[in-house]
């Protein structure tokens, strides 16, 4: 009888490991297509930023005045400006520019709110309530409104306007910061590291900072694409270097008494800015779901 049941059971169907990949890579690609399109965004933007001549070979000082004002073609992808200058060279090599005040602005603010979010959370008493009443006026104050207010206390330049854009995006990393060190500091690990008789700079430095840094990781990618916005409307007020020199902001602000006859000069560097921020903040939830998950 056994014998029976086994020539009469239908045989097992057996998956092919090599047929099931890349269904599964597909599927994978399929459901996080955003995510792959802002990966490779960033990627670009990168390597202008990197490798400028790479991508981009002309001069983007000089140009042909006969050939100016000319529109998006082959020859031009994104068209020439009212001095003949290659718009898509310019984008290209303003690239650095304009990423350097980022990622500085960027940089600043982790630095100086992961320093107060952690101080606060740790030490509590006085520290927490001077430190967060410092937050809550950077809060109350239009991050815009500040970064002006400070460009015109420091002066014109890339680099004041990184500090411009960094001071403000502070409070939000001390914040975040702060409900990690708080939610930590009281697990079990942490108490019993106190109760072994660790110092206290010891816990904070290798159990606390390590366990509460993940999120403000990611609202480093999310901040990011804010510091472009108003790292380029700072350059767009004419802030940033000083022409000829391209940034991302003021190429938009070269292009705004053209808007009737030439649109391209407004309206693709605007493109690539919009790109380049919804892909951060793609970036960013990724990372904030990855580490939720």
């Amino acid at each position: 009888m056994v014998d029976l049941l086994e020539r009469t059971r239908p045989p097992e169907v057996t998956e092919t490991p090599g047929v099931r990949r890349p269904v599964a890579r597909w599927k994978w690609l399929r459901d996080n297509i955003l995510l792959v399109a802002a990966a490779a965004v960033a990627l670009l933007v990168l390597g202008w930023a990197l490798f400028p001549s790479v991508f981009a070979s002309g001069d983007p000082m000089t140009g042909v005045p006969a050939q100016k004002l000319q529109g998006p073609s082959l020859a031009h992808w994104f068209g020439t400006d009212n001095l003949g200058r290659d718009l898509y060279t310019r984008m290209v090599h303003g690239a650095g520019n304009s990423l350097t005040a980022t990622l500085t602005a960027v940089a600043i603010a982790l630095i100086a709110g992961t320093i107060l979010g952690l101080v606060a959370g740790a030490l509590g008493g006085v520290i927490d309530t001077v430190v967060m009443r410092v937050v809550d006026v950077l809060l109350s104050v239009p991050s815009l409104l500040l970064s002006l207010a400070l460009i015109t206390a420091l002066g014109f330049g890339p680099r004041n306007v990184a500090i411009a854009v960094g001071v403000p995006l502070i409070a939000n990393f001390a914040r975040v910061l702060r409900s990690e060190v708080l939610r930590v500091r009281r697990t079990l690990f942490v108490e019993a590291a106190r109760a072994s008789g660790v110092r206290w700079y010891t816990v904070l430095v290798r159990h606390i900072l390590p366990h509460s840094f993940q999120p403000v990781l990611a609202l480093a990618a999310v901040e990011l694409g804010m510091a472009v916005i108003a790292v380029s409307a700072l350059s767009f007020l004419g802030f940033g270097a000083k022409p000829p020199t391209p940034e991302w902001g003021s190429l938009i602000s070269e292009g705004r008494n053209y808007l009737a006859t030439a649109w391209w000069l407004t309206t693709l560097p605007g493109l690539v800015i919009a790109a380049v921020v919804i892909a951060a903040q793609r970036l960013g939830r990724a990372v904030e779901r990855n580490e939720s998950a």
